[in-house]
């Protein structure tokens, strides 16, 4: 079984693991181009993953629901909600994630091409 990692290590992938395990996060967005860098193929619907925390223990299974890529400025309402991170709209979730990839070295454009996994947790740990 794959692994599921979400943000970056720490208190940030505490709280993002929180979310998914009260049901309130059930999408991510990633970029493309890491998918390559780490030699990675896609999710597909139906895949299992281990969402890990940072220690790499396992705190649940999650199933994906759905895969599509895209890019960043069509990224719908509908996904960036699903996300459950507290945006209040989609030019909120915009600037944070803009924020969040140009912090990691990575800077985003309208038309950078990304990953929008949804899932739902099927079991705990």
């Amino acid at each position: 079984m794959r692994a599921l990692e979400l943000g970056t290590p720490g208190a940030m992938r505490e709280r993002l693991n929180s979310l998914v395990l009260a049901g309130e996060k059930r999408a991510t967005t990633g970029l493309l181009a890491e998918y390559a860098e780490e030699t990675e193929g896609l999710e597909y619907a139906g895949e299992r993953l281990a969402l890990l925390d940072d220690d790499g223990r396992p705190v649940a299974t999650v199933e994906i629901t759905a895969v599509e890529t895209t890019s960043f400025a069509a990224v719908t309402w509908e996904h960036a909600r699903a996300e459950g991170e507290g945006d209040a709209s989609l030019e909120e979730w915009r600037a944070g994630h803009r924020r969040f990839w140009e912090e990691a070295g990575a800077p985003v454009r309208d038309d950078t091409p990304v990953v929008c996994p949804a899932f739902r947790v099927v079991a705990p740990g």
